[in-house]
């Protein structure tokens, strides 16, 4: 079984996780639209990494937001992933070989960044120095500013490394997931304590 050491509780598994947060918390929670936001880049981990973590987060009744499971035909694209950053507890970026090719990942990494949402990012196959900007994609000055002011600061959190050579999914995904639901135990104990 899964384990992660959370500050002063010693051991949790996603089962103790649940029991943490009782049952009149998790129907709040469930009601809630998302707990964790997914940010990606598709052609890289869509149905690796993302979909993964995902599926392990909502084994665990967490909401996380991952575009191609909860979005559905007619739903405004921009208005529904704004929105859900904008409720997120934490982001999760994922960085790949090719997301600094994607508008649509830098423009979330900075609204995640910029909501002062918790941030864990995961190198998948790329090192966080190797993060650049190479093609402008003619992207107006500021918007090229925000992007690389994203960046810096993602690079600047203590993030996962994952090496497809060397490591398998199921190791990232635990590792991540723990993360996560240490992190939001710690959000839930903050506020109680307000």
């Amino acid at each position: 079984m899964n384990r992660v050491a959370v500050g002063g509780v010693g051991n949790i598994t996603p089962r103790q996780f649940l029991a943490h947060m009782g049952k009149k918390e998790m129907k709040g929670m469930i009601l809630k639209p998302c707990d964790v936001f997914i940010n990606r880049r598709g052609v890289d981990t869509k149905k690796t990494v993302a979909a993964l973590l995902y599926d392990r987060l909502v084994r665990v009744r967490l909401r996380p937001f991952l575009d191609y499971k909860n979005l559905r035909p007619g739903e405004k694209l921009f208005d529904e992933i704004h929105g859900a950053i904008r409720q997120c507890k934490v982001g999760v970026a994922v960085f790949s070989p090719r997301y600094c090719e994607s508008y649509f990942c830098l423009h979330e990494l900075a609204m995640i960044i910029e909501s002062n949402k918790k941030v864990i990012p995961i190198f998948c196959d790329i090192k966080a120095s190797q993060l650049r900007i190479e093609d402008h994609h003619g992207y107006e000055t500021d918007e090229l500013r925000r992007f690389n002011w994203a960046l810096q600061q993602a690079k600047s959190f203590d993030g996962l490394k994952f090496d497809s050579s060397t490591e398998t999914l199921s190791e990232v995904v635990t590792k991540a997931s723990n993360i996560i639901m240490r992190s939001l135990i710690e959000m839930d104990r903050k506020r109680m304590r307000k």
